[in-house]
C-alpha cells in the first residue's frame, strides 16, 4: 500500500501545478468496504473552473501544433507509466472504489490499452482529396483538434473511464480538464502525477474536483470549452445536454443502461450461465453493460434458474483487499437503500428470493455489502423492468417465443448493451437486428473492447469511446475550396 500513497493526492491539478481550493473547503473520501475516511480533495468551484478553462485554453494553443507522431509518443509514455505502476494504482482504486483488487488490476491493465490504441490512432487521421465539378480547384477536407476538452467521470470505474477520454483527446491534439467523481477522485488525481512524471507540457491535463454543480455550471456554458464528453446516469447527462446548449458544444454521453440477457432454448446451458455470472456480477453489478433482466425461455427455465443460483451462490463477498474475494462493497448506503427497495418490490410482486436479497454482513466489516441475488418469477411490473439496478441482483423472466422477448428486450428507453445466447446461425442475425442496442454480445458477455466502439442509443448516449471512431469525438471537419488553379 505505501507505492499507492505515492499517487494519493488531496490537491487539484491545474496547469502543473498541485494546489487546494480558493476557499480551502473539502470533501472527505471514505472507503465503502469499512466507512473509514482515506482522505480529502478540495472542494473547488465557479473561480478555480475558470481558471482551469483559461490555462487549458492556453495549452491547446501549443499543444495543437505538436505532430500527430509526438502525440503518439506521449500517449505511449502515459502507457508505460501506467503499467509500471499498475499494483500501486490498482490499490489506491480498490481502497477508495471498493472492487477486487483482480478487477481493480485489469481496470489499469484496459486504461494503460486505450492509451496505446489512441497512439496508434493519432497517425490514422486522414483528410480527403474530392474530385471537384469544376477545373481549376481542388477540394481538400482536413482534420483538426475540437479545442479544449471537459471530461467528466464516474466512480464505478474511475481510472479506466479517464483513460477512454484523455486517450483520444491527446492523439486529436486536445487539452483536457477532468473532473472525477467526488466519492472516487484519488484515482482521477493521480492522472496528474502520471502527467507529471512524464513531462506532460502544463495544462494538457487537468484535474478539478469538488461541488459538481458550480464546476458543472461553468463547463457547459464556458465558450472556451468545445466539447463536453460525460459518463453517468441519464438523467445528470439530460441537464448536461440542456445546460451546454447556450453554447452549442460537440457532445458525447455514455449513460445508464437496461441490459437485457436472453437464453434461447437452443442455447448451451452451461456456457449461457457462466455468461450471465460474468454479465451481472462484475464489479457487484454496479457498471452501465451489467445484466438487469434475464429473460430465459420456458423450456429450460428452471434448469437455467437451478444451475446459475448454484453458481451465484459460489460468489465470495468481502474486502477487495482479501483473497479469493469476487464481489466488493457497492458504493455508499444510498446504494444499499435502492438495492433493498428493489428487492422488496420485487417480493410484493410475486418475485422468489431464491438466494441473497438482503445487506451483507462481513464478519470482519462494516462496509456496505450486499449479498448476490437471484429472483425468479421476476414480471414486467417489477422495478427491474424500467430502473436500472447498480446492484448485484439478478431478477429472472419467462419467455415463450423470439417475437415476445425482442419485445421485452426492447420495452425500455435506454439502449446500451443487451447479451443473447443461442446456437441457430439465422437467429444470431435476426436478433442482433431487431435488438435495439449499441452494443450485443452473441454468446459473449465481456463486450469491452479497446478496438470496438463503445455508445449506447436512445436514452443511453450519444456518441462513441474506442474503436477507429473514437478519435472522431474529437476533431473537427475542415473543408478548404482551393481555386484559380487554371494554366
Amino acid at each position: 500500500m505505501a507505492a499507492s500513497q505515492y499517487f494519493k493526492r488531496e490537491a487539484i491539478f491545474l496547469n502543473g501545478s498541485w494546489r487546494q481550493a480558493n476557499s480551502n473547503k473539502s470533501i472527505d473520501v471514505f472507503n465503502p468496504a469499512n466507512g473509514q475516511k482515506i482522505g480529502y480533495v478540495p472542494n473547488a468551484g465557479e473561480e478555480e473552473t475558470r481558471e482551469v478553462v483559461k490555462a487549458a485554453k492556453l495549452a491547446f494553443e501549443d499543444f495543437r501544433k505538436t505532430t500527430a507522431l509526438e502525440r503518439a509518443n506521449i500517449l505511449r509514455k502515459l502507457h508505460d507509466e501506467i503499467m509500471q505502476n499498475q499494483e500501486a494504482l490498482a490499490e489506491l482504486l480498490t481502497l477508495e472504489q471498493g472492487k477486487p483488487l483482480a478487477e481493480a488490476r485489469a481496470e489499469i491493465s484496459i486504461a494503460a490499452s486505450y492509451l496505446l490504441w489512441f497512439a496508434e490512432e493519432a497517425r490514422r487521421v486522414f483528410g480527403d482529396l474530392i474530385p471537384s465539378p469544376h477545373s481549376g480547384q481542388k477540394l481538400m477536407v482536413s482534420k483538426q483538434p475540437i479545442g479544449v476538452v471537459a471530461a467528466i467521470t464516474p466512480w464505478n470505474f474511475p481510472f479506466s473511464m479517464i483513460a477512454r477520454k484523455v486517450g483520444p483527446a491527446i492523439a486529436a491534439g486536445c487539452s483536457v480538464i477532468v473532473k472525477p467523481s467526488e466519492l472516487t477522485p484519488f484515482s482521477g488525481l493521480a492522472w496528474g502525477v502520471i502527467a507529471e512524471d512524464i513531462g506532460l507540457p502544463n495544462g494538457v491535463i487537468n484535474i478539478i474536483t469538488g461541488e459538481a454543480e458550480a464546476i458543472g455550471h461553468v463547463l457547459t456554458r464556458h465558450l472556451d470549452v468545445r466539447k463536453l464528453t460525460f459518463t453517468g446516469s441519464t438523467r445528470v447527462g439530460k441537464q448536461l445536454l440542456e445546460k451546454s446548449a447556450s453554447t452549442v458544444k460537440k457532445i458525447s454521453m455514455e449513460l445508464g443502461g437496461n441490459a437485457p440477457f436472453i437464453v434461447f432454448e437452443d442455447a448451451d446451458l452451461d456456457k449461457a450461465v457462466e455468461g450471465a455470472i460474468a454479465a451481472k456480477y462484475r464489479n457487484s453489478g454496479q457498471t452501465c453493460i451489467c445484466t438487469n433482466r434475464f429473460y430465459v425461455h420456458a423450456s429450460i427455465y428452471d434448469d437455467f434458474v437451478e444451475n446459475f443460483t448454484k453458481e451465484t451462490k459460489k460468489l465470495k463477498v468481502g474486502n477487495g483487499f482479501d483473497l479469493d474475494i469476487t464481489q466488493g462493497p457497492l458504493i455508499n448506503e444510498v446504494a444499499i437503500e435502492k438495492a433493498k427497495r428493489f428487492v422488496e418490490d420485487a417480493k410484493q410482486k410475486g418475485g422468489v428470493i431464491l438466494t441473497g436479497g438482503k445487506p451483507y454482513l462481513h464478519s470482519l466489516e462494516t462496509g456496505y455489502f450486499f449479498e448476490p441475488t437471484v429472483i425468479a418469477n421476476a414480471t414486467k411490473d417489477m422495478l427491474f423492468s424500467k430502473e436500472e439496478i447498480f446492484a448485484p441482483i439478478a431478477p429472472i423472466y419467462k419467455f415463450e417465443s423470439e417475437a415476445e422477448v425482442i419485445a421485452l428486450a426492447n420495452d425500455t428507453d435506454y439502449g446500451l448493451a443487451a447479451y443473447f445466447y443461442t446456437q441457430n446461425l439465422g437467429r444470431s442475425f435476426r436478433v442482433s437486428d431487431a435488438l435495439d442496442y449499441g452494443m450485443i454480445g452473441v454468446n459473449a458477455a465481456m463486450l469491452t473492447k479497446v478496438e470496438a466502439p463503445f455508445g449506447g442509443v436512445k436514452a443511453s448516449g450519444l456518441g462513441k469511446e474506442g474503436g477507429s471512431q473514437g478519435i472522431d469525438e474529437y476533431l473537427e471537419s475542415k473543408y478548404i475550396c482551393l481555386g484559380g488553379l487554371e494554366a
